[in-house]
């Protein structure tokens, strides 16, 4: 700042107080003529800027001759505006010129982003990529498995390593806790199967198989699944989150350090709760939705809950429950591995912690269906 800009803030006027150079327009059938006079420095560029701005559409012809003092702020404009199309700079004194083109000169080029597109070599690497990232999260998953089932053996050999205390809490976390809500699901997917079974069998004269529909619906899919899927939401984040946070306040290592297996203290437990408390909750499941079957049949076909109850027993074989109840503790075993394996890939951040839980949900919840769909595969070549 020179001795005069700051002689100026001490006197207390300021920036603003800088007179600014005065631009005269005038527009005819050639275009738009302009003369600028005054002094042109970094005071007086913002306001001539909002002039050029508003200054009538055509080609733009500005006479310099009548500038007195200029610095790089001003040169850098009348350079800015010389770079576009239809403006063109007449009449700059000597120094003015020279410094406009100085400016202009050591203006740094932006060279244009040109995007190629992907070539086939792109694709085939990204592509070989993920599927690496895949097998490794596959191999990953497998050792997990393989860390679970080895701690299980050894507390069947050695039981005093097991922590009793440590499953009836997280069977009470994982079971005792999503009973109502498992309930609640249950109980309104029967009344959406009866409510949605009924519209259709009615057009037949078909309405009393509404209670096979249910039946078969939910004891066979439909009940165990939707609850393996709800589990998987809740409690795979759950583990995700316990251990993650574990891992990045490093009490993990702090446990290794003292001599005590995570694996036998924070996975095993977890996963057993899992294989107890899924089953009953799909055993729950299944009660819930054929009692929200029942009351909407009777609500909507007037069957009664005693000829539903009749029409159960003479028409479902126990089969299709254990054809649904086989599958809890498959799915038990991988919400349980997903989450566990998720909180250990947790890095010393809260963002990983969120995006390894987000992703302990889905990649459980996905695992869950495709393995629902193999063992629908499995049982209809098996003819069961």
């Amino acid at each position: 700042m020179a001795a005069t800009d700051a002689a100026e803030y001490a006197e207390g006027r300021g920036v603003d107080a800088r007179p600014a150079p005065d631009l005269r327009l005038s527009q005819d059938e050639a275009g738009v003529a302009g003369a600028l006079s005054g002094d042109l420095t970094i005071y007086g560029v913002a306001d001539l800027q909002r002039q050029l701005a508003a200054r009538p559409a055509g080609s733009l012809t500005l006479d310099l001759s009548g500038i007195g003092r200029i610095d790089t702020a001003g040169a850098w404009l009348l350079a800015e505006l010389a770079r576009g199309e239809g403006v063109r700079l007449v009449g700059a004194p000597d120094k003015v010129a020279r410094l406009i083109a100085n400016v202009a000169k050591a203006e740094p080029e932006h060279p244009e982003r040109t995007e190629t597109p992907p070539t086939l070599t792109d694709r085939l690497e990204r592509l070989g990529r993920q599927v690496v990232e895949g097998t490794k999260f596959l191999g990953g998953l497998t050792g997990m498995l393989g860390l679970v089932l080895a701690r299980f053996g050894r507390a069947l050999r050695h039981p005093r390593e097991f922590r009793m205390t440590a499953l009836v809490h997280h069977c009470e976390e994982v079971g005792l806790r999503a009973v109502p809500i498992v309930a609640l699901m249950a109980f309104l997917i029967g009344i959406v199967l009866a409510f949605q079974g009924a519209s259709q069998l009615r057009q037949f004269g078909a309405e009393v198989f509404v209670v096979d529909l249910i039946s078969i619906s939910i004891l066979r899919e439909l009940g165990i699944l939707l609850t393996a899927i709800i589990v998987a939401g809740r409690t795979a984040s759950s583990f995700t989150a316990a251990i993650g946070s574990m891992k990045m306040r490093e009490e993990i290592d702090a446990m290794r350090t003292l001599g005590l297996d995570p694996a036998m203290l924070l996975f095993l437990p977890r996963v057993l709760a899992l294989l107890i408390m899924l089953p009953i909750l799909g055993l729950i499941a299944n009660l819930s939705g054929l009692l929200g079957g029942a009351l909407m049949s009777w609500i909507e076909l007037g069957i009664s809950p005693a000829m539903f109850q009749t029409r159960l027993i003479e028409g479902t074989d126990i089969n299709h429950a254990v054809v649904g109840l086989v599958k809890a503790p498959f799915f038990a075993i991988l919400i349980g591995v997903v989450g566990c394996h998720a909180g250990m890939q947790v890095e010393g951040n809260a963002e990983s912690l969120g995006r390894m839980t987000s992703g302990a949900v889905v990649t459980a919840i996905f695992a869950v269906i495709v393995t629902d769909a193999a063992f629908s595969i499995f049982f209809a070549q098996m003819g069961i």
